[in-house]
């Protein structure tokens, strides 16, 4: 897990989206504030919406292409786990918390999931 999930606005545009993503070598950002998390964007989702719009990225706000459909896992979540429930919802990135009070304590990723089997 990673204890420090690096954030950004809901109303973010797309380039710094992509510029934040690069910055903190990160696949994914949570989307929100300390309070709460509203979504997660991804590399992918970044991909797909310069795709989509070319010239109007300016435009599109972080918020805009954010999934909304959070998963979570508590904090003492077994590695196997965690991969489970990854594959159940078909997600790459699994907030480490618990989200009823939106109380984040960090995020899986896949490439985690990998890391610690290799290890």
């Amino acid at each position: 897990m990673t204890r420090a999930v690096a954030r950004i606005d809901p109303d973010a545009r797309l380039p710094e989206v992509a510029r934040k993503l690069a910055a903190v070598e990160a696949g994914a950002l949570a989307v929100g504030t300390t309070e709460a998390i509203v979504g997660m964007v991804s590399e992918r989702d970044v991909t797909r919406a310069y795709g989509r719009e070319g010239g109007g990225a300016d435009e599109i706000r972080a918020d805009d292409i954010a999934s909304k459909d959070l998963i979570w896992c508590p904090p003492d979540c077994a590695a196997a786990d965690a991969a489970r429930i990854m594959a159940e919802h078909g997600v790459r990135h699994l907030l480490v918390g618990h989200g009823d009070r939106h109380d984040l304590a960090g995020i899986v990723s896949a490439r985690d999931l990998i890391e610690a089997l290799i290890a």
